[in-house]
């Protein structure tokens, strides 16, 4: 048996003992990296933490770090009411509020993970508050962010439309940007269906009494903690919050006290807005920038920051930093690259077609999408150059599928969402965003090979 198919089974291994026995994937993933690189492989200690995402450590602690103090002092629950004021009691807009504004972060030049870690723990705790499926919200974020993410001048578009034009392929930044913009926004339009959109329309507006339960919001139950006979029934287990996908009862009306701007929440506003401009404007990295501002703002209120430390996502953390290792292991062993290759030398340019934009879609939830994108366009390109397969149809389609699948928990933008969201049952919500990754991963491939490939676009 090959190296690489053993790593491939070693994987699938992970994913069975983490699903039946509730032991957190990420330690896995870690003792799996460990002996895979190094029994299999030959790496040493060096090598195997190669793959270890040090910039994603950051950004998960720092971000969730800085709104969790966010959380302790009211900051986020003062935005989320003045949200609500904006849409005049509209809830059901929210949603799409968030989806556009982390489009238009990303379609200006924000990189995605960015522009999700800006938003997505405001649009989590508006969703905890009022009683959306934070399933619903963290999906709407991920696509907005994909929906954007490829205009001519976004970071995801330059790479690739740099990579097309390295390869000399025929290219149109136009229809790669709308492509993906259009399978974003009805991939987001099915979601909000799917998970309570339209109850929310009937809801109609709501006001401040409506809302569920002011004041700190509890810390989430840590991932892989729970009990295995409880996860498998997906329940909670007494005393924990549980997913709301159904509005929540009343609260009594915040006092003047709550809804005014305090010391402490301008010092928090002015750090967020703080964050958003060193990200967009002076290209800063968003964890250290993050951390940064949560340690100004902890030296300054130091009661709000002893809450805030034990709800940074450390089970999360483990999680997303033990895949991403082990998958680093994979790339150093040849095993993504060998997959590829293998599928390219299929002799029927359509069936590669498909299967290309499958790995991309698989590869891609667990690893880098640009990074993805980079080693599959040069696999295309001796079919593409014999005109067998519409070039930019074919670039549309793998960019796509290699994108929409950053709401896999393995992702960044999948795990910044998990890491936001207040007042829910981690775990099970770990698994929502898991089963719906993998959805999109199963469909959206073969309806963009469908849409984009086979009538031969360009």
């Amino acid at each position: 048996m090959s190296p690489e198919l053993i790593s491939i089974l070693v994987l699938v291994v992970v994913f069975v003992i983490a699903t039946t026995r509730s032991v957190n994937m990420g330690a896995l993933a870690f003792a799996a990296a460990f002996a895979v690189g190094g029994l299999v492989a030959d790496l040493d200690a060096d090598g195997i933490f190669a793959g270890f995402p040090g910039d994603l450590f950051v950004v998960l602690v720092g971000v969730t770090y800085l709104f969790a103090i966010a959380r302790a002092n009211g900051t986020t629950d003062w935005l989320v009411h003045a949200a609500v004021r904006l849409v005049r009691g509209r809830v059901a807009l929210i949603p799409w509020v968030m989806f556009a504004l982390t489009g238009t972060l990303t379609a200006i030049g924000a990189v995605s993970p960015a522009a999700v870690a800006i938003v997505a723990p405001i649009a989590l705790s508006f969703a905890a508050r009022y009683g959306i499926s934070p399933l619903l919200m963290g999906a709407m974020v991920v696509h907005g962010a994909q929906a954007g993410g490829f205009s001519p001048i976004s970071i995801y578009g330059s790479i690739v439309n740099g990579i097309v034009e390295r390869e000399k392929l025929p290219g149109n930044e136009v229809v790669l940007f709308l492509a993906s913009l259009a399978a974003n926004l009805v991939i987001a339009a099915v979601v909000f269906v799917v998970c309570g959109g339209l109850k929310l329309w009937a809801r109609g507006a709501v006001t401040d009494s409506d809302s569920a339960g002011d004041g700190p919001t509890p810390a989430a139950p840590a991932a892989g903690s729970r009990a295995a006979g409880a996860a498998r029934v997906g329940a909670a287990a007494p005393g924990t919050a549980q997913l709301r996908t159904h509005p929540a009862p009343a609260a009594p009306t915040r006092s003047p006290e709550e809804a005014r701007l305090t010391p402490a929440r301008t010092a928090t506003l002015t750090s967020l807005l703080a964050l958003v401009v060193a990200v967009l404007v002076f290209d800063l990295d968003a964890g250290l920038t993050a951390i940064t501002l949560a340690v100004i703002l902890s030296t300054a209120w130091p009661e709000d920051s002893r809450r805030a430390v034990g709800e940074i996502a450390w089970p999360t953390v483990l999680l997303i930093c033990g895949v991403l290792t082990y998958v680093g292991v994979l790339d150093e062993m040849g095993t993504i690259t060998w997959a590829g290759e293998g599928v390219g030398g299929i002799g029927v340019p359509l069936l590669a077609a498909v299967l290309l934009c499958y790995i991309g879609a698989l590869v891609s939830a667990f690893a880098s999408s640009v990074g993805i994108m980079g080693a599959l366009i040069p696999l295309v390109v001796p079919f593409l150059e014999r005109g067998e397969i519409g070039a930019i149809g074919m670039i549309a389609a793998l960019a796509v599928s290699a994108t929409v699948v950053d709401v896999s928990p393995f992702s960044t933008n999948g795990a910044l969402v998990l890491a936001a969201a207040p007042d829910v049952d981690r775990e099970r919500f770990f698994r929502q965003l898991m089963v719906y990754g993998g959805i999109v991963v199963a469909v959206v491939p073969a309806a963009a090979w469908l849409v984009m490939v086979v009538p031969g676009w360009g």
